[in-house]
């Protein structure tokens, strides 16, 4: 029973420390408009003819549990666009990505024994990286084209 209230007590712990890590974040370059909707916010790889500069925009896949490198992306995006839109940017010219390492994880084993005259020990371990999607993007304002 103690043994499982430790656990869970390390759960909420790493969970409020995982909640703690800030995501995204921004610098202001320009002036800030009313929020929108994540979901209005268009992602550019290219810039538009015309727009205008609010902030520079970083954001992460950290902490997000996504297990695939696209899944990473996605989250990281979705991010991006969510600090965009508490900007009232409608658009986010997309300037960077990039794979960023945050942890690793490794573990080893070993075995030895011995008799009278000899002794004879083994040993293996392994160990990988925890790697999350970086993304930097302008955060913009794209007027509606003239009519």
């Amino acid at each position: 029973m103690a043994l499982i209230a430790r656990l869970s007590c390390a759960a909420a712990t790493c969970a409020a420390l995982l909640g703690g890590c800030s995501t995204s974040s921004h610098i202001m370059l320009g002036n800030a408009r009313p929020p929108i909707s994540p979901e209005s916010v268009q992602i550019y790889t290219q810039p538009p003819p015309q727009y205008e500069q609010i902030a520079h925009l970083d954001a992460t896949s950290q902490a997000s549990f996504a297990i695939t490198g696209q899944q990473n992306m996605d989250k990281a995006i979705a991010r991006l666009k969510e600090e965009a839109a508490k900007l009232g940017a409608n658009g986010v010219l997309l300037q960077g990505v990039t794979d960023q390492q945050s942890g690793s994880i490794g573990t080893g084993v070993g075995n030895s024994s011995y008799s009278g005259n000899s002794a004879v020990g083994v040993g293996v371990g392994g160990s990988f990286g925890i790697y999350n999607k970086a993304v930097t993007g302008l955060a913009i304002y794209v007027p509606p084209p003239p009519q």
